[in-house]
């Protein structure tokens, strides 16, 4: 099914953190169709101001219930104005936009940091019941708010933080060495800073194990005509971020 325009009502939204609410919307048309790695172009306010949508990924979608969740922070204008929306409230969604991750693996390793842990956690619940493991990267305890969500769907969830008020002092991937030394996985799928993603792709490149990652950046139009979120291929070719991917294999696009 093709991206759809989709009036959703509030259902929920909840605070996780001091800086980072959980929207579920009743939009059964988008969810309907959703799939893990695509995004929704949000409307945030019942106005033309701020003119931009803005995208968020898709933490989850129940197709039987109708509804979509997404996980933000609020960093800016238009997420303090998304803040304010209540249970009953519309927002005109356009979705769901973007390429999605590949699911054909046996044993798959997850690796997020930061908010890029929200498309990671709906991922996990489709690779149910497979083995998933995850390593969860931010910066500090009060910024952990994803071990709880992602327990019920993962054997078991590696915690760093930078500094050190839970789990392991430091970045995900000072634990992922050690992972892919000890596991049998075969395929990483990583979202988070670009640094941490080209640290990944280096190290699983290292262990000859498939890796998709999901790129994050500011996008405009989010279909992928105003050329504005484009990156540099591996090939030299430029690539839309909204439309070709957000997920691509990381020798696409990572050094």
């Amino acid at each position: 099914m093709s991206k759809q325009m989709e009036q959703a009502g509030v259902v929920s939204h909840l605070w996780l953190a001091s800086t980072i609410k959980m929207l579920t919307l009743r939009a059964p048309v988008i969810a309907q169709c959703a799939e893990p790695g695509q995004f929704i172009h949000m409307r945030v306010a019942d106005s033309y101001h701020p003119l931009l949508r803005r995208p968020f990924s898709i933490a989850d979608a129940d197709p039987q219930a109708g509804t979509i969740s997404i996980i933000y922070r609020i960093v800016g204008a238009g997420t303090e104005l998304l803040a304010k929306v209540k249970d009953g409230d519309q927002v005109n969604c356009l979705g769901p936009l973007g390429k999605a991750f590949e699911l054909n693996c046996h044993k798959p390793l997850l690796v997020g940091g930061g908010m890029g842990l929200a498309p990671l956690l709906f991922l996990a619940r489709r690779l149910c019941p497979r083995p998933v493991q995850v390593i969860s990267g931010g910066r500090t305890a009060a910024e952990m708010v994803w071990p709880a969500l992602f327990q019920p769907l993962c054997e078991n969830v590696a915690i760093t933080t930078d500094d050190g008020s839970v789990g392991r002092r430091g970045v995900t991937t000072d634990l992922l060495p050690k992972l892919l030394t000890d596991g049998q996985f075969d395929r990483i799928y990583a979202c988070g800073p670009r640094p941490m993603l080209i640290g990944v792709a280096e190290i699983t490149k290292k262990f000859k194990i498939s890796c998709q990652v999901s790129l994050e950046e500011h996008m405009a139009c989010g279909i992928g005509a105003c050329l504005a979120c484009t990156c540099s291929g591996t090939d030299g070719l430029r690539r839309k971020i909204c439309s070709d991917g957000p997920v691509f294999w990381a020798e696409e696009v990572l050094p």
